[in-house]
């Protein structure tokens, strides 16, 4: 069933396919945008355009594929007349003891997390430049701000995020928003994919006993892309009630 028509800004989702990227696709059709939801994962990222019918297409994109962002970019400028609204979600968690034996996931954290982000902006940006309320939002954590032990390469990326983010700021404003959002412990799929056993017996544990849902911080995106353009809410920590750091 459709939940609008087309009324309001279009907004481009990177990993589109679970978690936060797909709670926040519901929440920006359900306010009214038309959504691209871009993933790898091309079955997944379809079933959910159905269901939010029309104003939501599905693109196969990976963020770590310039090639494929810019083919998206094409398709959303061809069928809902481009970007103002780009919400780099697409993400990777693979927490673990910093050791060579981690090194490939080392570089696939900073690939798809950091300069995945930053392939995606880049080739977006243009379309976002030609809107007068252009919205830019990077998804970062709390590990964006603190670095436990087994978090190095992650954090990494994530400070990268923070510091790429408010240089963003300072050159794009007023004219495209910069807002980073810093979640912490959300129950979704990251946690599926770490290797290290002690590292995601951790994590998942956390989780389970912590964890908030992707719908909590897709309704703050929401929320923040909805002020009015005098107002930016520029760095967001969302960490659940019970999580001390």
């Amino acid at each position: 069933m459709s939940v609008h028509q087309n009324t309001g800004r279009v907004a481009v989702i990177t990993g589109a396919s679970s978690g936060i990227g797909e709670a926040t696709a519901r929440a920006l059709a359900a306010d009214g945008h038309s959504v691209a939801l871009l993933a790898r994962r091309a079955g997944r990222v379809q079933v959910l355009a159905d269901e939010l019918g029309d104003g939501a297409i599905a693109v196969e994109a990976d963020v770590t594929d310039r090639n494929s962002i810019v083919a998206a970019a094409a398709r959303v400028k061809q069928e809902l007349g481009g970007a103002d609204i780009l919400v780099n979600n697409a993400g990777v968690m693979l927490t673990a003891p910093f050791s060579s034996d981690q090194r490939e996931e080392h570089r696939h954290m900073v690939e798809t997390n950091l300069l995945g982000a930053m392939t995606a902006t880049e080739v977006f940006l243009d379309q976002l430049r030609a809107n007068e309320r252009g919205d830019l939002v990077n998804v970062s954590s709390v590990a964006g701000r603190i670095a436990p032990a087994g978090f190095a390469a992650y954090a990494a990326t994530k400070w990268g995020i923070n510091g790429w983010s408010e240089a963003l700021r300072v050159e794009l404003q007023p004219d495209i928003r910069v807002t980073v959002i810093e979640p912490g412990a959300i129950t979704t799929e990251l946690t599926d994919h770490i290797t290290d056993p002690a590292s995601k017996q951790a994590n998942e544990t956390a989780t389970a006993e912590l964890g908030i849902p992707a719908q909590d911080i897709a309704d703050v995106i929401a929320f923040a892309v909805s002020r009015p353009q005098r107002v930016t809410l520029n760095e967001i920590l969302v960490r659940p009630t019970a999580q001390a750091m």
